[in-house]
């Protein structure tokens, strides 16, 4: 497995106010696989998310990525992990509004030894034409294709998506999936997606449902279809 999550467990507050948010997670994601992490909110799936991508600290369990141990790692080691390893979309772009779309993506390219070619990523990512424009002159859509771009721009070996539709209408939401599906096709990029979206399920190599701070689901799609095919988007 890519990534492996064992016996995770976080919480929150103490005393009175103590929350546990995570009960004892344990999953695997191969290589290459796309894979949903689906539930209601406050299910505890965004803060999962944060735990394997080294934002939030675990209170035990054990959390790794291509066999490296990143639970326990000091403020320094989590920064290089999440620089040479990881890529970041959120449901709010957290675009730069005063650089241009390729500053913005090259924010992000001066962090990898070896990020793709930009000029390629803009053309993959349809934002050729949109180069030179600030973010406040885009769609919504045009600027998460932007935010796409800058984390993918480093070559990540794992993208982690927090509901990367969940403030797009149903035809942006559906051009956003078959763009990361293309980018899985492409660079062969292990990708996290997670999103309250039920249709997002179908498309997807393997689902893992959380609820409650619990997996209650974890299984392979085996009648995985095209992200152009879902329905009720």
């Amino acid at each position: 497995m890519y990534l492996e999550v064992a016996d995770l467990k976080k919480s929150y507050g103490r005393d009175a106010g103590h929350t546990e948010v995570l009960k004892g997670i344990t999953m695997g994601v191969g290589r290459g696989q796309m894979c949903v992490i689906q539930g209601a909110s406050g299910s505890g799936k965004s803060t999962l998310l944060n735990c394997i991508g080294g934002l939030e600290t675990i209170d035990s369990g054990s959390v790794k990525v291509d066999g490296h141990e990143i639970s326990g790692l000091g403020p320094n080691a989590l920064s290089d992990y999440r620089r040479d390893n990881l890529g970041f979309i959120f449901q709010f772009y957290n675009l730069v509004p005063d650089l241009t779309v390729r500053e913005n993506i090259q924010v992000c390219e001066y962090l990898s030894a070896h990020p793709l070619d930009l000029d390629e990523l803009l053309e993959t990512l349809g934002l050729t034409g949109q180069r030179d424009k600030f973010p406040p002159q885009l769609s919504g859509g045009q600027q998460q294709r932007c935010a796409i771009a800058r984390a993918l721009v480093k070559n990540p070996k794992l993208l982690l998506c927090d509901e990367p539709t969940g403030a797009l209408d149903s035809k942006t939401s559906r051009d956003i999936l078959m763009l990361l599906e293309k980018i899985n096709q492409t660079y062969g990029t292990t990708m996290l997606i997670v999103t309250h979206n039920n249709a997002i399920k179908d498309m997807v190599h393997k689902v893992i449902v959380v609820r409650d701070g619990c997996i209650r689901e974890d299984y392979i799609n085996e009648t995985r279809i095209p992200a152009a095919d879902l329905e009720d988007l």
